[in-house]
């Protein structure tokens, strides 16, 4: 997990904004998300089914798996057999690996004052956790799963979510309106001051519209991609 800080005196101030989940493990947390998408379907607790990642393709040279679907919820009603594919996506951060912040650290466990200040930047990369990483695995997944007649459900934090535009104006809980579940969940603090998973917001895109949100981009002019540029050029060595 990451918040925006600033430096205080070479301390970490008081941070801001929305925590945004960097470890997909946070998602975890209760079987929250597989309680909240078996309400979503109308599957009843008692009869809900969990299996982790299911191999949905295979490689034609070896046989072996070369994709997964990272969870499936299900349950077999009168000995048949009703599912849906879910899949999580934390945030990629950019910038200085972690190795030298966690040795900087080092012996400060006991020392009462804010945490170090961090040593080098480092910030959430939406660009790549959405359309780099995210939308291929949507556009491999969910035509299939579609065929077969399944949603897919996408998990996200909320940070993520607004990072690409955020809520529809009008959220759709329809599940025939759409290929995809949408499921944004939220950090709040609790009682003893830790982060707990919550149920957010939820809604129905098709693929087409989830897509369009993960690509959203907007191009730069000519005019400001090259006075970037000359400020990057470098004469060859």
């Amino acid at each position: 997990m990451v918040r925006y800080t600033h430096d205080d005196d070479d301390r970490i101030a008081e941070p801001e904004g929305d925590p945004v989940i960097m470890c997909p493990s946070r998602f975890e947390q209760g079987q929250l998300l597989v309680r909240w998408l078996a309400d979503i379907v109308g599957f009843a607790a008692d009869e809900v089914l969990l299996a982790h990642e299911v191999p949905f393709m295979l490689n034609p040279n070896t046989g072996r798996p070369a994709g997964m679907i990272d969870l499936v919820v299900a349950r077999e009603p009168d000995g048949g057999l009703e599912w849906h594919g879910m899949e999580i996506q934390a945030v990629y951060f950019s910038g200085a690996g972690m190795r030298s912040e966690i040795e900087a650290q080092a012996g400060t466990r006991n020392d009462e004052r804010p945490a170090p200040f961090p040593n080098a930047p480092r910030r959430p990369d939406w660009r790549s956790s959405s359309a780099k990483r995210l939308l291929p695995q949507l556009d491999v997944k969910v035509p299939l799963l579609v065929r077969w007649g399944r949603k897919t459900a996408v998990v996200v934090d909320r940070p993520f979510f607004d990072s690409i535009g955020g809520p529809s104006d009008e959220p759709d809980h329809d599940l025939n309106a759409g290929d995809l579940i949408w499921m944004v969940p939220e950090l709040e603090v609790d009682d003893q001051g830790a982060y707990r998973l919550e149920r957010g917001h939820w809604e129905v895109l098709t693929l087409e519209e989830s897509r369009r949100k993960l690509l959203s981009a907007q191009p730069i002019t000519r005019a400001e991609f090259e006075t970037t540029l000359r400020g990057k050029l470098r004469p060859l060595r």
